[in-house]
This record gives structure tokens, sequence and C-alpha cells, in this order.
């Protein structure tokens, strides 16, 4: 049930979706769907954890392989195949958000643990590959994302990913410019 309302969520969004077409989907009945989530929004809660975890997994098979710069790059490879998947829709999470405007609801909830999860991946990733300031850098790659997801959604996923690589690169470029000004004292905003 949660497989077949993943794919319908994802490609159709969550809103326009109902109980019934995801009963049916998932070949079970309604008291099977009740059992298991009390609501349609605990389903979206469990299809959004889902997305996080396989995305988690993924970036952590990553960090077993690269650490730094190497990392970076290698979270922004994994950002391009993303963009290039067949059946790309921009991403689960920016979507939910769209669809749920109470920031105190529990999708909007999952949405925000799993900005937070991946600011701190970033972050990380920054700060191990000499980043003065990997906080910042951790926003910047974020925002680069979140833009090259809805730019490829809306427009050319050719060109949402040239544009998303070519700004890690640079954010990549301005560890070595912050080496150069370290004389100068500098604070994270």
């Amino acid at each position: 049930m949660l497989e077949a309302a993943s794919a319908i969520f994802y490609a159709e969004g969550i809103n326009s979706v109902g109980v019934q077409r995801i009963v049916t989907a998932g070949s079970v009945t309604l008291a099977t769907f009740y059992r298991h989530f009390p609501s349609k929004d605990d389903l979206v809660v469990a299809y959004l954890e889902k997305v996080h975890d396989q995305i988690r997994e993924r970036v952590t098979a990553l960090g077993a392989d690269a650490r730094g710069r190497d990392l970076v790059r290698a979270i922004g490879g994994h950002v391009g195949d993303e963009l290039s998947g067949p059946d790309f829709r921009g991403c689960a999470f920016i979507n939910a958000a769209s669809e749920f405007e109470d920031p105190e609801s529990p999708v909007r909830q999952v949405v925000a643990e799993h900005r937070d999860w991946h600011y701190e991946v970033m972050r990380n990733a920054f700060a191990d590959a000499g980043h003065s300031l990997p906080g910042n850098a951790a926003r910047h790659f974020l925002m680069l994302r979140d833009g090259a997801m809805v730019a490829g959604y809306l427009g050319s996923t050719i060109t949402a990913k040239r544009t998303f690589t070519r700004g890690v690169e640079g954010l990549l470029r301005s560890i070595d410019v912050a080496a150069l000004n370290s004389a100068e004292p500098a604070g994270e905003t």
C-alpha cells in the first residue's frame, strides 16, 4: 500500500488523491488502510519518511567512499542523477510542503526534519572540505538544489543539472577564495 501511495503521491500530488484511490491501487480494503494509517496524513508522513530513508542511505553510501570536496561533488552528482531520473517530478519534500500550508502539521514537520538533516550533512561535508564558513556553504548548496529541483521539473532537466553543477563547483572554489582571505575576520550569517 505504501509503495502504491508513494508512486501516486509523487506522480499526481497528495491532496488530489483520495484514500479510495490508494486503497484500490494498493489492493487492500479500507479497514486495512485505516488499521495501518489512522489518517491520510499518517500515510503521507510514512511516504516522506520512506523518501528520506532512501536519500539518507544513498548519501551514507557516498560518504563511505568520499570525504570533503569529493563528498560535496558526489552528493551534487546524486542530485543531478535525481534530475535525470525517469518520471522526474521535482522534490517530494518541496512538493509536499507546497500542499500543506500549516508549518505545525505532521507533514511539514517531516519536511523540516529532512531539510535540517540535509543541511547538517552538507555543513559537515563543507567543514571537512576546509570551508571557513561551512554553514553558509551548506545553505547555498541547499538553495541551489531546491532551485534545480524546481527548474528541472518546470523546464529543462539538462539545463537545471548543468547550472546546479556549476553552482556546486563555485561553492567548492569559494573554499580556496576564503583561504586567501583568511586574514580578514569573518562570521557566519
